[in-house]
Formats: C-alpha cells, structure tokens, sequence
C-alpha cells in the first residue's frame, strides 16, 4: 500500500493563502486550502483542493471544522498555515487538540498572546527597552482631558480583528478634543473597554514603516528579509501595504530578536516599526504571528518563507538565508487607487512611482505560470470588497 504523501492545510486563500499555495505547490507537495468565502486559491493551478465552509470567524467553529476537514480528507501529520489573526488565536488556544491530529505551526497562548493583544505588546516592549508609541488605556470620557495637549492621537484596538470587522478600519484619528472624545465614545460601543487603546501618532507616512520578517525558532532567527512599506492604503493607516521593498535595517533586526526570543516564538513572523522622524527611533507597532501579506517577496529575494517553515516541520535541514536588498513586491488592484490618489495629492513623484516599477519582481496575485487566480480576482473584486469590508 502506498503511503498518503504529506501536505499542507492553508486557512484563508486571499493573497497571502495564495502564496503558501505556490510556494509548497511548485515543490509537488499537495496543499488543500479552507475558506469561509470565495477565494482566489480556487483559481490556482498548485491548490490540491479548495473546501468552502460557513464560518471560520467563531472560534469554535473552526476548530471543530478543522478538525471534521482532517478526517474526512485524512489530512493527519499534515502542516497548519493560518493566514488571520483569528485562526491564529483560535490555533494557539487549542493547540492540543490540534496537535493531536495535525502538525501545528502556530505556538502556544502564553507566546501568541504578547502578539495578539497590542496592550501586551507595548507593555513587553517597555520592559525590554524597545521604542514604541506612547499608548494610553482611559476607561472612560472624563480620563480623556488630560490627552487633549497631545493631539492629535488615535484610537486604537487592542485586538485589532474585532474592531476592524466591526468598522473596516484599522483606527481612527482624532485631531480634536471633540473628536477624541466621540470616537472614544464611538469605540465603547463597538468593542469591550478593555480593548480600547489611545496612541500618540508618530508622523510620516508608510515610507516610514518597515517590517521585520523571519522564520524564527530556538530562540534566533533561521532566515529574514526586512522590508520597507513604500505605499500602502490608506495613506495615513494603513490596512494593508501594496508597494514594499526590501531593505537593510540592522537596528529593527536587534530590537525584533529582542522581543521574539523573550516570548519563545516559533515561526514565520511580522514585526512592524515606524521611525519616528522627531528623535530617529525606530518604534513598535505590531507582531504579526502568522505569515504576512507581502511574504512573497521573499522568494524573489531568496527566502522562501513557507516553504522553510514546511520543511522544519517535516524535520528537513534547509540552508539559513538572508533576503536581499532592493527587490520590490506590488498589489496592484490596491497600489493603482494609491498612486492615482498620490499624484493628485503630490505625495507621489511620476519618478519615484517609475523607479519602484523597476525594482518589482512580484505582484502578489499574478504570475506567468499561474494566471488564473488574477483573472479570477479582477472578476470577484466587487464580491471581496463587499465580503471583507461590509
């Protein structure tokens, strides 16, 4: 009897699905990839099987169709990738159960949660000497007044996914005391109290936003690539970028390995920084757990991040890598309203806009060997936009 190859389980086949989908795809391993809408994996030429669900929003939910998925495909010792903040939540919080049956990326609570809640993360990055912005946790209205001299600031979630389905935005600046308190107040009602964060807004744009992005594990960094987020939308926060390019940044490397080794991460990793123009410092902003959006740049610069995560898994040595500098990565359906929008802005030069094109090597959807999943996108774009955002 022949033995069932091993594979991979992606949930969420948008873009960043779509990457591990290619990644794993074109070494011949199978890869089934698990939804709760239409997505643009379906489309794609290394996608074993796509499987469409209900809902993988509620926690439970996904475990217990995760686990249903496994049986009933016979997917055991496969690998997990989650590609949300709340899958990974819901993994790192049943990560037994799961790892009963699959082999699960993700780590345990007591390392995801210093990334998954914002509080923790500035309060880690505190105690450990890494710069962040000044953030503040006012439970009420009448605990706002000592703020106004530091407007204008923004208001923030601690857990950024229930805000973000509940509002569609990432945060919401506040330019005056009227403003901060009714969207203080706006907040409270649509996230817990306890989740709502103040910050100080560090100027500049995403220009001034780079990434620290690894496969991490023992306590170091297996392989990185650091990026800087040329473009992204919206301007002044940012959901998502959709022009980054990879850069040399040793500083946020030290201050990354720095936090990740205090919390014993394992696995691909996110960590976002912004420079702040008025002392230089390179601060804190988010962990993300999981693989990123624009981790496909990492093959063109020579670290292919899922596939290396893979391979640890399945106890295969690969060779450690460093990404190299100046190698671009677009979204094109995002960048094209960004750009348009900066040239009528004047934050955009018709030669610096020129000059990324040059340095692009990979759209995040299209490629010549797998067209289909950005035909597939340009035709569904009205369904995801309603889907994700309404």
């Amino acid at each position: 009897m022949i033995k069932k190859q091993d594979g991979a389980l992606v949930i969420g086949g948008e873009h960043p699905g779509l990457g591990i989908v290619r990644s794993l795809g074109r070494r011949g391993i199978p890869v089934y990839v698990l939804d709760d809408q239409r997505c643009i994996s379906s489309f794609s030429r290394y996608a074993t099987r796509v499987i469409q669900v209900k809902n993988l929003r509620d926690e439970q939910e996904t475990i217990d169709t995760v686990m249903e998925i496994g049986e009933r495909y016979n997917l055991r010792n496969w690998v997990l990738f989650p590609t949300r903040d709340e899958t990974v939540a819901a993994f790192s919080r049943h990560r037994d159960r799961l790892a009963s049956f699959y082999r699960v990326t993700t780590p345990c609570w007591d390392t995801v949660h210093w990334a998954w809640d914002k509080k923790s993360t500035h309060i880690l990055a505190k105690k450990l000497g890494i710069p962040s912005p000044e953030t503040w946790t006012p439970r009420s209205v009448e605990e706002l007044a000592p703020l106004y001299s530091r407007l204008p600031l923004a208001i923030k979630p601690a857990v950024k996914e229930n805000f973000f389905y509940a509002t569609g935005k990432k945060a919401w600046r506040a330019d005056t005391p009227e403003q901060l308190n009714a969207l203080f107040a706006q907040a409270n009602g649509v996230i817990t109290a306890e989740e709502v964060m103040v910050q100080e807004i560090i100027p500049g744009n995403g220009q001034h936003q780079v990434s620290y992005c690894a496969f991490f594990r023992d306590g170091q960094a297996h392989s990185t690539l650091v990026a800087r987020r040329k473009r992204q939308h919206p301007h002044e926060f940012g959901r998502a970028a959709t022009y980054v390019e990879s850069a040399d940044v040793p500083l946020i490397e030290e201050l990354s390995e720095r936090f990740l080794k205090e919390i014993d991460y394992y696995g691909l990793v996110e960590v976002e920084f912004k420079q702040d123009p008025r002392d230089g410092q390179y601060k804190i902003l988010d962990v993300n757990a999981r693989a990123w959006g624009f981790h496909s740049l990492g093959m063109p610069a020579g670290v292919d991040f899922p596939y290396l995560l893979y391979a640890d898994q399945m106890g295969k040595t690969t060779e450690r890598r460093r990404g190299r500098s100046g190698i671009g990565w677009l979204r094109l359906v995002t960048d094209v309203p960004t750009v348009l929008t900066g040239f009528l802005t004047g934050r955009l030069g018709l030669g610096s806009y020129l000059g990324s094109l040059r340095n692009m090597r990979v759209e995040s959807v299209f490629c010549w060997d797998d067209p289909a999943p950005w035909l597939a996108e340009i035709c569904l774009l009205p369904y995801l936009i309603v889907k994700k955002y309404f």
